[in-house]
């Protein structure tokens, strides 16, 4: 088991020895395990996360072990996804207003918004006459005003 416990700043000159890639949830758990199977082997690797409470992880980030000599690179892994689109703006804000109200998750994009499924919501938004999209994408919404 290798336990990883800080984000760093790798140089350009090194390479991570792993990449892994997490949905919006995992990446909001400072401390889990996380088995990684290598391809063509039965080979498993656990990484265990144990990082400073406050702590979360963004996409590029790079953790290591207390030694520094082991290093993961987090990546957004595809999932499926609600993508919100409207040719008005005040629209956008108005479903953004709704989501919140039910405290969703959401990414908030400039000409769209992003949830995960729930076909409630997803009707409520195509009763307001937004568009709507069933898609597979990283998902990346607000941590809140707390955390930056």
């Amino acid at each position: 088991m290798i336990i990883l416990t800080q984000k760093i700043h790798l140089e350009s000159n090194h390479q991570p020895n792993l990449t892994i890639f997490l949905t919006a949830e995992e990446r909001t758990k400072i401390r889990q395990t996380i088995e990684i199977k290598e391809q063509n082997s039965d080979n498993i690797t656990l990484l265990k996360l144990n990082l400073s409470r406050g702590e979360f992880l963004n996409t590029e980030d790079i953790l290591s072990n207390d030694e520094g000599s082991f290093f993961v690179k987090i990546k957004a892994k595809l999932e499926p996804v609600i993508t919100v689109k409207s040719d008005s703006k005040l629209n956008l804000l108005k479903a953004a207003y709704h989501l919140g109200n039910r405290h969703v998750s959401l990414e908030i994009g400039e000409h769209y918004l992003r949830f995960s499924p729930d076909h409630v919501l997803e009707s409520m938004l195509m009763k307001l006459g937004l568009n709507i999209y069933e898609e597979s994408a990283p998902f990346f919404p607000e941590f809140g005003a707390y955390k930056h």
